[in-house]
């Protein structure tokens, strides 16, 4: 009789620390749920207001009196801007048609800068500057769409000082310590930096790498000379 006893003892423990799993399980999907839900609400409200205030200070710049800049020192420059009130975090916009990808790039790579947008990395050459910019991004994120890329596709980044355009020549999967990949160029490039595989569970172990050559620059006073109103930022990109 005690062994029965014992055994229903044991059946009644059992059934509740699977009903205690169960519920712990529950409770921690459910705050995993919520976190990630907050994560990407954030990151697409920082998107949104950070484009409206990269597009506010391309107004101003598109609607400014003509400065011919071009001997400013970069000093000067940035202090204009900032006497001007133009003043945004974002160093520019990345966009990628060909892989779904429209983003702000921001000054770093640490996990803050990295879940609201992609960044520069730190060393490398900044947007406007010759030699290679390498930006970063989350292969789970902003930059998952990489892997639709091939050779030949372009992408622009945009800045306050107008629009560039390249062209990607290579694509490659390295080790993390790689570091060469960033090299600094003679020419204007951008590298791009993820990790791989994209669907890997848990740290990739590798790094997928786009290198894109600048084929063309536009600056915003050659789009938009001083004699001509522009009447919106969406038209001065249609030029």
């Amino acid at each position: 009789m005690k062994d029965g006893a014992n055994r229903r003892d044991d059946e009644r423990s059992s059934a509740r620390l699977v009903r205690v799993a169960e519920r712990t399980s529950f409770v921690i999907g459910a705050v995993c749920l919520t976190l990630y839900t907050a994560a990407c609400v954030h990151s697409s409200m920082f998107q949104s207001r950070e484009q409206a205030a990269f597009d506010r200070a391309l107004g101003q710049i598109l609607h400014a009196e003509a400065h011919d800049q071009s001997e400013w020192s970069a000093e000067r420059v940035q202090r204009y801007r900032e006497s001007r009130g133009i003043d945004v975090e974002a160093l520019g916009r990345l966009d990628i048609p060909d892989a779904g990808v429209s983003v702000m790039v921001l000054e770093g790579t640490d996990d803050w800068t990295l879940n609201r947008a992609v960044g520069r990395i730190e060393g490398t050459a900044r947007p406007g500057e010759p030699g290679n910019l390498g930006i970063a991004g989350h292969r789970d994120g902003f930059f998952r769409g990489l892997r639709h890329l091939s050779l030949g596709d372009e992408l622009t980044l945009t800045t306050l000082d107008g629009v560039g355009h390249y062209r990607v020549v290579d694509l490659s999967v390295v080790e993390p310590d790689s570091v060469e990949v960033l090299a600094p160029t003679a020419d204007s490039t951008i590298t791009l930096v993820t990790c791989h595989p994209f669907y890997y569970v848990g740290e990739a172990p590798r790094r997928f790498i786009v290198h894109a050559r600048r084929v063309m620059f536009e600056p915003w006073d050659a789009l938009t000379p001083a004699s001509e109103t522009v009447p919106s930022i969406a038209a001065a990109f249609s030029n």
